[in-house]
């Protein structure tokens, strides 16, 4: 039998390509796909992922492209659209070069595109050269109506992404991806079956691509650590267990000097424990002259502030008792791997959606609020901040129970018999069984 060979296309976006890497590399792992896979990453971003490569997995380094200007007037959306329709043309040649190579070798055949959802639009590459596509989304994507389908309570207009109401290309980007959905051969989801049930029962249907939910995907391994990782870790190291809230908000995830004021104080009257990765959005602040005066000195002992921290590590530490999160999918995916409670503190993207589906669908957070902004001028007060952290610190709450319940559910879908591992299965059989 011919090797098979799959050409990844993912956004370039940290989260976005990470994921996929995973992806990639749970496919190795199954004795019917041990052969080759391949990966076409844009070129811009291509060095930062080298260290994630594993056998097995060719990173192709794309030819940069002239790209327009970003208008602040426009959603980061549009120009995400803008940046995929530049790259279509040295997409189309690569993957015209690797079909072309493998036909006249003849020992690989290419089995299909796997499309990130903002790469849709490269459908039409695979269909030209003959190819299935398969799009990954890493979650359940949603039409931005109140009533919206696969969601068993109306979603308020402040739960949606701010693309939503952009007239400036967010909705219209939005739209403009989902409609290329129908026209996939397969739709791959980072979650597993037991979080989602009835989403994925409602797509589940004739009129809609079979999907395939393969997750938790999550680097195991971890990134690489900066010189101050040491230090983050030896401190967790000297906490009790459950005795620590985290607070991280991606990579993105940076507040102004009101609202660090407002998260300083809470997390001192809440008398918690606590590790802040704290980032400000000015480059020309210091984040410790943004601190109340003498907090600090208060909150010597038990609290830490660094600049950033490796997630995934201090997840893994017993000393975590909660986390407060930007609601990022990757971050979610995580929190339930170890079990660890979150805050929800949505700032862009689809993270008010997520925070939504977290608190208020699947009861598995705690709620600070739903429709935080990054862009805005609101401000989360102490008074909240001080309660949200001592709810998700309650050893005894229904949420953290809930959670810890799912945390094993999360690592048993992706054992052999799981459901995520019997997902991916039927997916590499639809692939290998294309011709």
């Amino acid at each position: 039998m011919k090797k098979v060979e799959l050409i990844f296309v993912p956004a370039p976006a940290t989260g976005h390509l990470a994921s996929t890497v995973e992806f990639a590399k749970r496919l190795l792992c199954r004795d019917s796909f041990h052969e080759v896979v391949s990966k076409c990453f844009f070129g811009c971003i291509h060095q930062s992922l080298t260290a994630l490569q594993p056998d097995g997995i060719q990173l192709i380094e794309l030819p940069q492209v002239d790209l327009p200007s970003l208008d602040p007037k426009k959603s980061l959306e549009s120009f995400l659209d803008v940046f995929v329709q530049c790259y279509i043309p040295p997409v189309r040649n690569a993957v015209r070069d690797i079909v072309s190579m493998r036909c006249s070798l003849g020992e690989t055949r290419v089995a299909g595109l796997v499309l990130d959802l903002f790469c849709s639009p490269m459908i039409d590459i695979a269909t030209d050269f003959g190819l299935p596509s398969y799009l990954y989304p890493r979650s359940v994507s949603c039409d931005p109506e109140h009533l919206i389908p696969g969601f068993v309570n109306p979603v308020p207009t402040r739960a949606l992404p701010s693309a939503a109401f952009c007239k400036d290309g967010g909705y219209t980007t939005y739209v403009k991806v989902a409609e290329r959905f129908k026209d996939a051969r397969g739709i791959i989801i980072n979650i597993f079956e037991e979080l989602e049930p009835y989403a994925l029962n409602y797509f589940s249907n004739d009129q809609n691509p079979p999907l395939y939910p393969i997750g938790p995907l999550i680097e195991l391994n971890g990134l690489s650590y900066s010189d101050s990782d040491d230090k983050v870790m030896k401190w967790l190291d000297d906490q009790p267990q459950a005795s620590v809230v985290f607070l991280c908000f991606g990579s993105m995830g940076s507040f102004k000097a009101p609202q660090v004021k407002e998260i300083a104080q809470g997390l001192e009257q809440s008398g918690f424990r606590f590790l802040w990765s704290l980032r400000v959005q000015s480059p020309q602040n210091d984040a410790s002259e943004m601190l109340p005066e003498g907090f600090l000195e208060t909150v010597q002992g038990r609290g830490m502030i660094c600049s950033w921290a490796p997630q995934l590590k201090v997840l893994a530490y017993k000393a975590l008792g909660g986390f407060i999160s930007h609601c990022g999918w990757n971050s979610i995916l995580e929190s339930f791997w170890f079990s660890v409670s979150i805050v929800t503190w949505p700032l862009y993207a689809e993270q008010q959606l997520n925070a939504f589906k977290m608190v208020k669908e699947l009861g598995l957070a705690v709620e600070t609020r739903l429709n935080y902004r990054k862009d805005s001028d609101e401000v989360v007060m102490i008074d909240e901040i001080e309660k949200a952290v001592g709810m998700v610190m309650d050893c005894g709450s229904e949420v953290r129970k809930k959670v810890k319940e799912m945390g094993e559910i999360a690592r048993k879908s992706v054992m052999e018999g799981g459901s995520s591992f019997n997902s991916i299965g039927k997916l590499i059989e639809d692939m290998i069984g294309n011709n």
